[in-house]
């Protein structure tokens, strides 16, 4: 089996979903509570939940079209999204290591990519 182009790009586009709603459960952490109603209310939550869900479903067809052991190893690039998020949203700062993990997951991801 080969892995088509389509599930490639809805793994990657799955991946920067996921992302997304890593950052948005930051924000939501920031209301967390175990009280049911104020956590109906916490948007942030709910649409983080949703996102998750929805990269989820995104994933499953991705699979049906492409070898695990070439789409698996591109959700590393969560990692990337989250860092690159996580700046842009939550203003943290990166660090030589932290670029540098960022540059072996880059790398990682490559040879698999370039073995298949």
């Amino acid at each position: 089996m080969t892995t088509s182009i389509f599930s490639i790009i809805a793994t990657l586009g799955a991946c920067v979903m996921g992302a997304y709603a890593s950052v948005l459960m930051k924000k939501a952490s920031a209301s967390f509570t175990f009280n049911l109603r104020k956590l109906m209310r916490n948007s942030h939550l709910i649409i983080a939940v949703a996102l998750y869900g929805i990269s989820t479903l995104i994933f499953i067809p991705a699979l049906k079209y492409g070898e695990l052991s070439v789409l698996y190893p591109l959700v590393a690039t969560t990692y990337i999204w989250v860092s690159f998020f996580s700046m842009w949203f939550l203003k943290e700062r990166m660090n030589t290591w932290k670029w540098a993990g960022i540059a072996i997951i880059i790398i990682g991801v490559a040879f698999i990519g370039f073995s298949s």
